[in-house]
């Protein structure tokens, strides 16, 4: 769909303060629900909903301490660290997500950096899901500027690489690498030419303030994300942001759906995608988060290493929604078309 310049919110903007984001989630709910489907109208066919799946490409034995993570070395959740799987058996997974409906494949594995001696193994994974005719993306960790551009060669359409929450409760959440050395790698992939898949998570403890803080981060990059995924946390027995909400209590979903609202409302181009947590929330949940924006979702019985509903749960919720999954369309991204803009 083409541009819809009638209301005023569906121009995208990288000058958003924290006070207007704050003041969007404040809004009534119904108010709030109405102006962020109007929005994603402008930009999207809502009857469309992309489904992707991701493949755990490399499990557990993570350095990083990040307090949500099953995969993290620093925690005791009985997670079995595994090496990085062969291309062989990537591509079966990729034909077999092809099958069952996916257009866009995922691949992710447990590490705090990509190491150079990995990069043609992974080189011939992309190529291989590319060449299937399914979009790309995959989350290494971080990048240099040469692994992103080596990636982008090989076929990569995406990279995700997530802020997790918004700057001030950063710390709460991991210390072992900063918030700027996300940033960097985020900028490496939009100097590489490829479209950036950010998002985080929610319902990790956090305040209201902290999610506009995370949302108010991602308006304010350079170029939007292309991806936006939004997690609510599956809390993971032995971590320590786990083992918290289980005592405090998961995040309201009425809150989450605000969430998705004020993502489609200040990153109003980006797939806004329903991450973890979706296999515990209703199909009315799901109903208003869709309403709400959201056009994607992970689809396949596992997120890496947590649980999301199988194929014939995801085919009566589009069934009873009336929805129709979207067709895979590899357009320019919105770091490409600022490069271009500004050449």
């Amino acid at each position: 769909m083409t541009q819809a310049t009638a209301h005023p919110m569906a121009t995208p903007r990288n000058d958003w303060t924290l006070e207007e984001v704050e003041a969007l989630f404040a809004r009534p709910f119904m108010e709030l629900v109405f102006e962020a489907a109007t929005v994603h109208r402008a930009w999207f066919d809502p009857s469309e909903v992309q489904k992707s799946q991701l493949l755990s490409i490399k499990t557990g034995g993570c350095a990083e301490n990040c307090g949500y993570c099953s995969q993290s070395a620093s925690f005791q959740t009985g997670l079995k660290a595994e090496k990085l799987m062969d291309t062989t058996t990537v591509l079966a997974e990729a034909m077999a997500a092809k099958a069952g409906g996916a257009s866009r494949f995922c691949m992710g594995a447990a590490w705090r950096e990509l190491k150079d001696r990995d990069t043609p193994k992974l080189a011939a994974m992309i190529s291989g899901v590319k060449a299937l005719g399914l979009e790309t993306c995959a989350t290494l960790g971080m990048l240099t500027a040469d692994q992103a551009r080596q990636l982008k060669d090989a076929g990569l359409d995406y990279y995700n690489h997530n802020l997790d929450t918004g700057p001030e409760y950063y710390a709460e959440v991991v210390t072992t690498r900063t918030y700027d050395d996300r940033l960097d790698t985020l900028k490496h992939v939009r100097d590489a030419g490829m479209s950036t898949c950010c998002g985080g998570i929610v319902g990790m403890g956090e305040a209201r303030r902290d999610r506009a803080g995370l949302l108010h981060a991602l308006a304010t990059l350079p170029v939007h994300p292309d991806s936006l995924p939004v997690n609510a946390l599956v809390p993971v027995t032995g971590t320590p942001l786990g083992d918290r909400v289980k005592r405090e209590g998961e995040i309201d979903p009425i809150e989450f759906v605000r969430t998705v609202a004020v993502a489609r409302l200040v990153c109003p181009r980006a797939m806004v995608r329903l991450s973890a947590g979706r296999e515990t929330m209703s199909p009315e949940m799901q109903a208003l988060c869709f309403l709400a924006g959201a056009n994607s979702i992970f689809v396949g019985g596992k997120l890496l290493t947590t649980p999301n509903p199988e194929q014939d749960e995801d085919a009566q919720l589009f069934a009873l929604l009336d929805l129709k999954s979207m067709a895979p369309q590899i357009a320019p991204s919105q770091t490409q078309v600022a490069q271009t803009q500004a050449a």
